[in-house]
């Protein structure tokens, strides 16, 4: 639910200036303060690569389960600005990317 809201759950809480962490790189892209989580681009390439093997006839039992590739984390300077927050230079340097 918070993903499908992200933009009414971003306008809130800058409203009130909480400094917040989403699960997943939208949540930043549409205002929130931090994304720690999985590539989701990359987990939807694996999952595309699975369907591809299952639709040709490999068992899904046989299948291996994976964990995420990549986790990134993604920091909004813009949003730390707007809520009056600064961020320390060597988490920014941490980050794998930060959005101005």
């Amino acid at each position: 639910m918070a993903f499908a809201r992200r933009r009414q759950v971003t306008a809130l809480v800058l409203g009130h200036r909480v400094p917040t962490i989403f699960g997943v790189r939208a949540g930043v892209e549409a205002g929130c303060l931090m994304n720690y989580g999985v590539n989701t681009d990359d987990v939807f390439q694996r999952a595309a690569m699975y369907f591809d093997k299952i639709l040709k006839d490999a068992k899904s039992a046989d299948l291996p389960i994976e964990q995420p590739a990549r986790i990134e984390f993604v920091i909004n300077l813009k949003t730390a600005k707007a809520i009056g927050l600064t961020i320390p230079k060597s988490l920014l340097l941490r980050a794998d990317e930060v959005i101005e």
